[in-house]
């Protein structure tokens, strides 16, 4: 009998030991009767840079991969992106190979709306604080955008990095209030929404990017991080009062979403939703 899976997937990116969506989709996987294999593929350990790595799972059979920090924009100038928005956003997370070449996708952007949708209903996301704009920054801005957003506070170390959202996202939000920041605490005076877009906080990056007293009087957070999923930064956002929405729901719809582009059949949300909670790791 043959051991081939039916679909082979992979995720490209650093730090990736404990992500969760091998998971996911070999679950999703297992609703479909499919055999699922989903590797993690990074870089350093594999002695290649990202282009070597790209190459090879296009090469090898993959339907597709997922990609991670640090790599969601570089592989913009590896892929063909239809959609005029996630061209917008410059930054891609999924990659469909077929015969026409590797197709480019974002499902941060589609992600993160359904999170905060599934979290906070119709509610609107008021003026927000986000701290990060690389790859998923970008995905997330762009989602807020869609959510009807009026003020936007970006924030990075990289302010030439803030600067380029702010011009890009100008272009699909003309109405959009756009400020860059240096100090985070300064920046959070009066949002309604706090937003981590960085790795400080992940495992293997302690920490948070914004000092708890600055929280006060905000009304909701997110972190993009998920694992752990009950970061230092939502642990005290929680404490403040505010309404929290883990980067683990943004985990779990941009995995939805990146399996329909995948494999283009169905799969139960509230069974998925159980079995990632309560299975261990299995692949």
């Amino acid at each position: 009998m043959s051991t081939a899976p039916d679909l082979l997937l992979g995720l490209i990116g650093d730090n990736i030991a404990a992500s969760r969506s091998p998971l996911l989709h070999t679950l999703v996987g297992r609703q479909n009767e499919m055999r699922v294999r989903y590797d993690r593929l990074v870089p350093p350990q594999m002695g290649m840079g990202f282009d070597e790595v790209f190459a090879h799972a296009q090469k090898n059979g993959y339907r597709g991969v997922n990609v991670t920090y640090p790599y969601k924009e570089v592989v913009c100038a590896h892929v063909r992106v239809d959609d005029p928005s996630v061209r917008a956003v410059g930054a891609v997370n999924t990659v469909i190979f077929g015969e026409d070449g590797p197709r480019g996708h974002n499902t941060d952007y589609s992600g993160f709306m359904a999170a905060y949708r599934n979290v906070r209903g119709a509610a609107v996301p008021g003026t927000v604080l986000m701290i990060g704009t690389g790859g998923v920054g970008r995905a997330v801005a762009f989602g807020l955008a869609g959510l009807g957003t009026r003020e936007l506070r970006l924030m990075d170390r990289a302010p030439e990095k803030a600067e380029a959202l702010a011009e890009a996202l100008h272009s699909v939000a003309p109405d959009m209030k756009i400020s860059i920041w240096v100090d985070p605490a300064k920046a959070a005076e009066g949002a309604t929404g706090l937003i981590n877009c960085t790795p400080v906080g992940m495992v293997g990056y302690g920490g948070t990017p914004l000092p708890r007293a600055a929280m006060k009087g905000a009304e909701w957070a997110f972190d993009a991080v998920y694992t752990p999923v009950d970061t230092q930064f939502l642990q005290e956002a929680e404490a403040e009062g505010l309404a929290v929405l883990s980067g683990w729901e943004l985990f779990f719809y941009q995995g939805v979403h990146a399996w329909k582009l995948f494999a283009g059949l169905p799969l139960d949300e509230a069974a998925l939703r159980h079995d990632l909670m309560t299975t261990g790791e299995v692949v």
